[in-house]
Order: C-alpha cells, then structure tokens, then sequence
C-alpha cells in the first residue's frame, strides 16, 4: 500500500528540486523531514510541504501508521516553462526561461523484517 502527493507546476527550477529530492529518497519520514529542515536550498520548504502532505494522505485515505513510513519514490518533473523577454545592448532581447517543476512524492509503509 502507497500513498502520494504531487505539487504541479511549482516555480522551482527542477534541476535545482531534483538536488534536494535525492537526499530523501529512500529515507524513513521522520530522519527525510530533519534532513529537510536542515538542508539551505530554496526547494526544501517545498518538498517538506508535499512530503507532508504524502504523509497525511497515508494516514487520513490509506490508514497507515506515521511512524511506519519510509519515501519509496521521489522524482522531479519538468512543468511548463514560463517565457520572459529581457532588453540587451543594442537593441537586442533575450530570453529568459522560468521553469516550472512537478515534484512528486511516493511513501509506503516499512517492509517488516
């Protein structure tokens, strides 16, 4: 039995998402959330949100025990990129890319033994 959380199109750059994803995947909830806690990336607040959030839908929709946890799946998507144009010497423009990120959150109760 697994329960997930997704947040669609967060304004975080996956590449930058992604580096904070891979510290907790695979960890227990309890040790992910101080490593969230403790980590200085702009992403961190988020993920915590979603893994919080995967957390509550275990209990509230599945009936899992919190403490039994561990993050089973955690990946980072690309959302939509949003377009911006920037004035450039001589009357040029360039553009400039904000990306978007879906990041996705999977727990799953502790395999026994």
């Amino acid at each position: 039995m697994q329960a997930k959380a997704i947040a669609r199109t967060v304004r975080i750059a996956p590449r930058k998402a992604r580096l904070v994803i891979d510290l907790i995947r695979g960890k227990e909830v309890g040790e992910a959330f101080a490593i969230l806690r403790h980590t200085n990336r702009a992403a961190s607040p988020i993920v915590e949100k979603v893994l919080k959030s995967a957390v509550a839908n275990a209990e509230h929709n599945y009936e899992m025990d919190a403490d039994n946890l561990v993050v089973s799946e955690a990946f980072v998507n690309e959302g939509p990129t949003l377009k911006r144009f920037r004035p450039r010497a001589q009357g040029r423009a360039s553009r400039i890319n904000k990306r978007t990120s879906h990041i996705t959150v999977v727990v799953s109760e502790k395999k026994e033994g």
